[in-house]
């Protein structure tokens, strides 16, 4: 488990991702701003740093590139923007960061972006990291956006393949783990569907987030799965 820094101006942002890295086992600090980042950055030394872009005082940019150029980056960065473009995702590699995430951020593309970024060395400056979720052993690689945008441009292919909506189920079992079984299928399902959004999810299936949270959680639901290729 590691020590993750969020910084976001948003506070509602910033305590969904504290909720859901914490339930990972992590231990999370927050800063509202880059003054705040700096004091922790110093302070703490995290293993990871989830940076928003957009912040009233300095941007994420700015803010990446100091640390870049006073050879503080010891640790992966991945950079957060709800209005991310090509020449953003491509500028904040450019300047050191490991990965690049779009608003609205899901679960299942935040916590493969989170494994990713602390099993590999923080990319080197200029260095053009694969795109969240790519995997080598796999045939293709879950993307959008700006990212999908450098994927098709490097040729690397989508997944098409994930959960089916018919489904072969053992009726030979006790109720409780017939019924797990179904559940754990049903939500993986509609988990695909929706591309990973635990929005959209909680939506359809009309549960609360953080109960269907808790309930994929309970279930055993892999969320770092490729998911049909799909964006996340």
């Amino acid at each position: 488990m590691a020590t993750i820094l969020v910084v976001d101006d948003e506070l509602g942002i910033r305590g969904l991702l504290s909720e859901i890295l914490s339930d990972e086992g992590h231990t999370v600090e927050l800063a509202e701003n880059a003054a705040e980042a700096r004091a922790v950055r110093e302070r703490l030394r995290p293993d990871l740093v989830l940076l928003d872009i957009w912040m009233p005082d300095v941007d994420g940019i700015t803010l990446l590139k100091e640390w870049g150029a006073s050879n503080m980056l010891s640790m992966p960065i991945i950079m957060m923007s709800g209005h991310g473009t090509i020449d953003t995702a491509v500028e904040a590699t450019k300047y050191g960061a490991s990965a690049f995430l779009e608003k609205p951020i899901t679960l299942q593309k935040l916590l493969r972006a989170v494994e990713q970024a602390l099993v590999k060395p923080a990319p080197r400056t200029g260095a053009l990291p694969l795109p969240v979720g790519y995997r080598p052993d796999l045939a293709g690689v879950p993307i959008d956006g700006a990212l999908g945008a450098i994927a098709h441009a490097a040729g690397v292919p989508l997944a098409p393949l994930g959960p089916q909506p018919e489904q072969l189920f053992d009726l030979d079992r006790p109720l409780r783990e017939a019924r797990d079984a179904f559940e754990k299928s049903y939500f993986e399902f509609h988990l695909a569907k929706e591309n990973g959004s635990m929005t959209r999810v909680a939506e359809k299936t009309g549960l609360e987030r953080t109960h269907l949270y808790r309930k994929l959680k309970q279930l055993g639901v892999d969320l770092t799965r490729n998911k049909r290729g799909s964006a996340l």
